[in-house]
């Protein structure tokens, strides 16, 4: 009987024993589980309440003052300056000073003066069809050459009509490079026309196809440039001063359609011809000065002499 109660009491013993080792356990690991979330609660709070810097690291730059001390600056800032710079120079070499207009943004400005210069050229190039006809010369290659310069006017024309829409950009650039084409093949028939004219010993007629030749090529190329430019988002006053160019051979030309009417017999034709081909000039030279937003310096201020009678 008392081994049995010895076994019992050390039974109990080691029951108690195992009982409180597991409630330590047990205590040990919610103590564990409840530091945990408390850590991970702080952590997204200070997540959710730190300030985002989302600036970049920005390097310096140094550079020495007159008493040759070294002054860091911040790139960033160096940046701006380069900006500023780059902008006041640019304003300062704009076409007539702080006061002219700045280049035009869109092609629109360019629809107007662009549509009557090549209706003009259009005209001017049947005109010429028909003076070949009063030379008796019609269906040789001077006729041909009025025929590609009516053509490259109607190119110009359809050019100008599709300016005033920002979606017919593409367009616009194909009908300038088509007028290009038409203006280099009609230099092609000039050429053919002096030949032509050589062999009928017409030195007169001979002369002038020489003097058209060039002029004829110059504005195909100045044409050419003028949409080689806008396809290449080049600036705006790069493409007016393509169209300057072209304008001064126009005026060239004119000039020598003019003098030929008049050396062949006063031939209204041939002089008329000359006279819209001038105006075609006239008219792609305004288109030019608005896409450059300066101002035409050929014209004369006019004041308040209008209040004087004068």
């Amino acid at each position: 009987m008392v081994s049995l109660s010895i076994v019992h009491k050390h039974v109990f013993r080691r029951t108690t024993t195992i009982n409180n080792t597991n409630m330590t356990m047990t205590m040990t690991m919610m103590m564990l589980m409840i530091m945990t979330m408390l850590a991970t609660t702080i952590i997204k709070t200070d997540a959710f309440l730190m300030p985002i810097n989302n600036k970049k690291p920005t390097t310096t730059s140094s550079r020495h003052n007159k008493n040759n001390k070294i002054i860091r600056t911040p790139s960033s800032s160096l940046l701006s300056m380069a900006q500023q710079q780059q902008q006041s120079q640019s304003s300062g070499s704009t076409p007539g000073g702080s006061g002219a207009a700045a280049p035009a943004k869109t092609l629109k400005p360019l629809s107007k003066p662009l549509m009557d210069s090549g209706s003009a050229m259009a005209r001017s190039g049947e005109l010429l069809i028909d003076f070949t006809t009063t030379l008796d010369l019609y269906g040789g290659a001077l006729s041909s050459a009025g025929a590609q310069i009516r053509n490259a006017g109607d190119c110009l024309a359809q050019a100008a009509a599709t300016c005033r829409f920002k979606t017919g950009l593409e367009i616009v650039i194909d009908e300038l490079r088509e007028a290009a084409t038409c203006l280099g093949e009609a230099a092609d028939s000039v050429e053919k026309a002096q030949e032509e004219a050589l062999a009928d010993s017409d030195s007169l007629l001979q002369t002038k196809c020489s003097e058209l030749y060039n002029p004829l090529k110059e504005s195909s190329r100045s044409l050419e440039e003028a949409g080689a430019s806008i396809l290449m988002r080049k600036s705006l006053g790069d493409v007016g001063t393509s169209f300057i160019d072209a304008s001064k051979q126009l005026k060239t030309i004119s000039q020598t359609l003019m003098e030929l009417g008049v050396l062949k017999s006063n031939n209204d034709d041939g002089i008329v011809s000359g006279q819209r081909m001038e105006y075609a000039s006239k008219r792609l030279y305004d288109g030019g000065i608005e896409l450059r937003g300066g101002v035409d310096g050929t014209k004369k201020p006019i004041g308040r002499a209008f209040l004087k009678g004068m």
